[in-house]
């Protein structure tokens, strides 16, 4: 597929690079809506074990487009935050882990779109601020991300006053994963898709499912419901196997089913 704002590298470590450095990456309808067919074309391809989103220029992203965002009407706007809604879910609900290699400045729905990411690594030089209150349109769909990767008081922080946190305070406070180098950037985010891509795609692909779905249920209807996930996974040939190999110590032969 042919895209305008992006850049798709497929492979069993695919990758998604926004291309709009000159607007740096801002999410536009436009950007969405490209990111939102690719995550999908990627996510229905069994060959791809796990995905890159980067983004070229001096921004990882600034977040929407506010050209977009101003001087319209209630259903402009409601179709911008509606395709930012369907961006994060698209990311969320393909079966390959999604991994943002950060390597500047991610601002608003950009922030958004690294706390959504399933994994993140970033550069030391990169900064992340959800600064909408300083222009009078505060984070809100932004916030939903934030808050569950990094916790109420410090997304409040970061949210009440737009002051951007460097790299090493994000990873701290659990909005990326890594922090290296920017010159060791792309190494280690393949080096972490890579250590993904060895494990079973059947069993990485139910894992991520479950994660989602049970993260906001009540304690004991996790369990139960990740009890009926873990005795299908149990029944799978890639479980089989793999329980087999390690008994046998062997490397296993991943069937993906």
């Amino acid at each position: 597929m042919a895209y305008d704002n992006i850049q798709v590298a497929r492979g069993a470590i695919a990758s998604i690079t926004m291309n709009r450095p000159e607007i740096r990456n801002a999410l536009s309808v436009a950007m969405m809506s490209d990111l939102i067919a690719a995550m999908r074309d990627l996510g229905n391809d069994p060959a791809i074990r796990a995905i890159i989103l980067a983004g070229n220029g001096p921004a990882f992203s600034a977040g929407h487009d506010l050209k977009e965002v101003v001087g319209g009407d209630e259903a402009a706007y409601r179709r911008v935050f509606e395709r930012s809604v369907e961006l994060m879910t698209a990311i969320q609900e393909i079966p390959q882990p999604v991994i943002a290699q950060v390597h500047a400045m991610a601002t608003a729905s950009g922030c958004q779109l690294v706390a959504t990411c399933d994994l993140a690594v970033a550069a030391d030089s990169a900064r992340f601020a959800t600064p909408g209150v300083k222009i009078g349109l505060f984070c809100t769909t932004p916030m939903v991300a934030l808050t569950r990767a990094i916790g109420r008081k410090r997304a409040l922080e970061m949210l009440l006053t737009g002051v951007a946190v460097d790299a090493g305070t994000a990873m701290e406070w659990g909005l990326v994963n890594k922090v290296v180098p920017a010159s060791q950037l792309e190494e280690a985010t393949r080096l972490l898709a890579q250590q993904i891509v060895d494990a079973s795609s059947f069993t990485v692909g139910l894992g991520k499912q479950a994660f989602y779905k049970q993260i906001d249920m009540p304690q004991r209807d996790a369990y139960d419901y990740a009890e009926e996930v873990m005795t299908r996974n149990a029944l799978a040939d890639d479980a089989q196997e793999g329980m087999s190999a390690f008994l046998q110590k062997r490397k296993p032969e991943w069937k993906g089913k």
